[in-house]
C-alpha cells in the first residue's frame, strides 16, 4: 500500500486544521482524519458549476463560488462561461492559494490569471452580505462547497449559511432568475424543506464522484428564484 505523504498544513480561522497530502499520483485535502476533497473524485464538484450554469439565463453571469479547495468548481465555471461574465471565489484559508501555486500547480495551470476570475480571501457570507446590503452587485448564481454538506463541518461559522436566515440572505443576494447550488456528500431532506420554505423552486440531483459512473454518490441542490 502506498503511504500518504503530508505536503502542507493550514489553520482554519476559528479553529481546525487542513492538511494537504499526496497518495501516489493523487492529492487529498484532509480535515482531521476526514477527506474533504481529492483528485480522484472531482467530477461532482465540476458538475456543481456546469449544471448550475446550464440553468442561468443571464448573458454575462456574475457567479459567486464559496470555497476554492482544489479549484475544480472554479475552473469548471470559467470554462463553461468561456470568457462571459465573472467568477468570484471566496476562500477563507489563504494557504489554499499557496498550494494552488505550489504542489497543485499542475491542476491550477494559468486559471488564477484569468481576467474573468477573482479569488477573495474572506468568508463567503461576507460577500453575500455585501450583495444584500447593496455594497456590491447581486449574483446570478451562488455555488456553495465550503463544507461536506449543509452544516458547518469545516468551520462552525458556516452554520449560519444553512439556517432559514442564511438561506434568505442568499436568496436576497441573487438577481431575479438566479440559482443557489449547494454540494453535499449526502442527502439532507430537512435542508430541502428549508430551501422550499424560503421560496425557492428546488431540484435535488445525485451525481457520481467520478465521470465513469463510479465512486460515491454526491448530492447537489439547485434552488431557483
Amino acid at each position: 500500500m502506498l503511504p500518504r505523504e503530508t505536503l502542507a498544513t493550514a489553520e482554519i480561522p476559528g479553529g481546525g486544521k487542513l492538511t494537504l497530502v499526496s497518495h501516489g499520483r493523487d492529492y487529498i485535502i484532509m480535515l482531521g482524519r476526514d477527506e474533504l476533497m481529492g483528485t480522484r473524485m472531482q467530477f461532482s464538484e465540476e458538475q456543481l458549476a456546469e449544471l448550475t450554469l446550464d440553468l442561468v439565463t443571464a448573458p454575462a453571469p456574475r457567479v459567486l463560488v464559496g470555497g476554492y479547495g482544489m479549484g475544480f468548481t472554479f475552473r469548471a465555471a470559467l470554462a463553461k462561461l468561456g470568457g462571459r461574465g465573472r467568477v468570484i471565489v471566496a476562500e477563507i484559508v489563504p494557504e489554499i492559494l499557496d498550494w494552488a501555486k505550489g504542489p497543485l500547480v499542475h491542476l491550477t495551470g494559468d486559471t488564477l490569471d484569468d481576467p474573468a476570475g477573482e479569488i477573495v480571501i474572506t468568508d463567503v457570507a461576507a460577500l453575500i452580505d455585501d450583495a444584500v446590503d447593496g455594497t456590491s452587485p447581486r449574483y446570478d448564481a451562488i455555488l456553495l462547497d465550503v463544507d461536506n454538506g449543509p452544516e458547518g463541518i469545516v468551520r462552525e461559522g458556516n452554520e449560519r449559511l444553512y439556517t432559514r436566515t442564511g438561506i434568505a440572505r442568499m436568496r436576497d443576494a441573487l438577481n431575479p432568475g438566479g440559482v443557489l447550488a449547494v454540494w453535499s456528500a449526502a442527502p439532507d431532506n430537512k435542508f430541502t424543506v428549508r430551501l422550499k420554505d424560503a421560496g425557492f423552486a428546488v431540484d435535488v440531483q445525485t451525481v457520481r464522484a467520478r465521470p465513469n459512473n463510479k465512486g460515491p454518490h454526491h448530492t447537489i441542490w439547485f434552488a431557483r428564484i
